[in-house]
């Protein structure tokens, strides 16, 4: 799930990415925002055993991501859109572009 804040004062929109509720102690968000670095963007495990990272993203671009939960790759519950990847599956979208 993804929540957007978007800022007034500079071009950027500020991103809340939770997980579904997933067995694991680590979770990552990785993307095109971090050249698909499985570390750069750690999450933190909730109560309710979701993970959740808020990340500021440049505005009016589109970003694809997937998470890394305990090793195993996951595609958001409800992102803006998913579009295929060069391994066979999909990853998600998340689009800065405020409507």
């Amino acid at each position: 799930m993804l929540k957007k804040q978007f800022l007034k004062n500079k071009p950027v929109c500020k991103v809340t990415f939770y997980t579904e509720e997933l067995e694991g102690e680590s979770a990552f968000v990785v993307g095109d925002f971090n050249n698909w670095n499985a570390e750069q963007h750690p999450m933190q495990k909730l109560k309710d055993g979701r993970f959740k990272t808020v990340i500021d993203l440049e505005s009016g671009k589109e970003f694809a991501f997937r998470y890394l939960v305990h090793g195993a790759w996951h595609n958001d519950a409800e992102p803006d859109r998913e579009v295929q990847n060069e391994f066979g599956g999909t990853n998600s979208i998340v689009s800065t572009v405020e409507n």
